[in-house]
């Protein structure tokens, strides 16, 4: 078997879930769950995308858009699915039913979507309106416009590694850090040209370019910059104009992760260093257990076999089949 220490581009990504990995590759996504039973359970099906097709989707920096919203609604979708498996809230499930009989059986897409609207309704209001009005405090004291907008910066840069911080102690969110750290090392394991076995992925980094949160903390850059041009006084024009600008941040944010992700030169650890260092606070070390799950997931969409011998220059004997 040849080998090379050099990382090649997989194309595939995830996430982490409730006890479990979701793993997508191109159109088919899978979610690995450990169920309470210590079974694991694997749903594969085809994700659709938002706009599947258009030309639009691979526009740079419109695409940027169209994905993260895929993304928020695939991933909403996997976190429902893990959740099934451990649902001990009667309250809810009376809930989903009732909105089963007045939606004609949507009751748990219709709820999920109220989730996700109320979720990035709060996520604007912390990260986008709050940093905004704490730093009105400060425009008497420092007079120049550029060293607010900074100061706004870093105050929302500030508040999301707080909440990164304080989530991270709940026990709930501590495995799904673990799990998250999984799903890096399989990732990893592969695109270093590693057999995806327990042992390499265990000894392969829980560090990715690709990651959601790195792609977090470019929205927190971009947002920085782009913010200088807001030139109007009124307040409310100032928080309009932001939120406006987010799909814009959005779309440039995703073509520097893209590009990170597909390149290995000098820039571009740069550029991925302080994402980084905040992975290092939303990945864990995972058990062996959960590496399990996370494999599970990569296989069910993912054939690594074919990609070690396509760019590594593996052989495989028949007895290894």
């Amino acid at each position: 078997m040849a080998k090379k220490n050099k990382r090649r581009y997989s194309g595939i990504g995830g996430q982490a879930v409730l006890e479990g990995v979701m793993m997508m590759n191109k159109e088919k996504y899978a979610v690995a769950v450990r169920k309470p039973s210590g079974e694991i359970s694997v749903e594969v099906e085809n994700h659709q995308g938002l706009l599947r097709g258009s030309v639009l989707t691979k526009i740079p920096f419109l695409r940027g858009i169209f994905n993260f919203i895929d993304s928020l609604v695939l991933g909403t979708k996997a976190l429902n699915y893990s959740a099934s498996f451990y649902e001990e809230d009667e309250e809810n499930s009376a809930l989903d039913k009732a909105l089963d009989k007045i939606s004609g059986g949507r009751g748990e897409k219709i709820l999920s979507g109220v989730v996700m609207v109320a979720a990035m309704v709060m996520a604007v209001g912390i990260f986008v309106a709050l940093p905004y009005y704490i730093t009105t405090f400060f425009e008497d004291r420092i007079m120049n416009h550029s060293l607010v907008l900074i100061l706004e910066g870093v105050i929302r840069i500030a508040l999301f590694l707080l909440y990164v911080m304080a989530i991270s102690f709940l026990g709930d969110i501590r495995r799904l850090f673990q799990y998250h750290g999984a799903e890096h090392k399989c990732i990893n394991c592969i695109e270093r040209g590693r057999e995806l076995t327990v042992a390499n992925v265990r000894r392969s980094s829980r560090m990715h370019k690709r990651c959601g949160t790195s792609f977090i903390f470019f929205v927190l850059l971009v947002s920085i910059i782009l913010f200088f041009f807001i030139q109007v006084e009124n307040t409310w024009e100032r928080i309009a104009w932001r939120l406006l600008l987010m799909p814009v941040v959005a779309g440039i944010s995703y073509e520097l992760i893209r590009l990170a992700g597909r390149y290995d030169n000098f820039l571009v650890k740069i550029l991925s260093a302080p994402g980084f260092l905040i992975q290092k606070l939303t990945t864990r070390e995972p058990d062996d257990e959960m590496i399990e799950v996370a494999i599970a997931s990569v296989e069910a969409v993912f054939d690594w076999k074919e990609y070690l011998a396509e760019n590594f220059g593996y052989t495989w004997n028949e007895e290894e089949e």
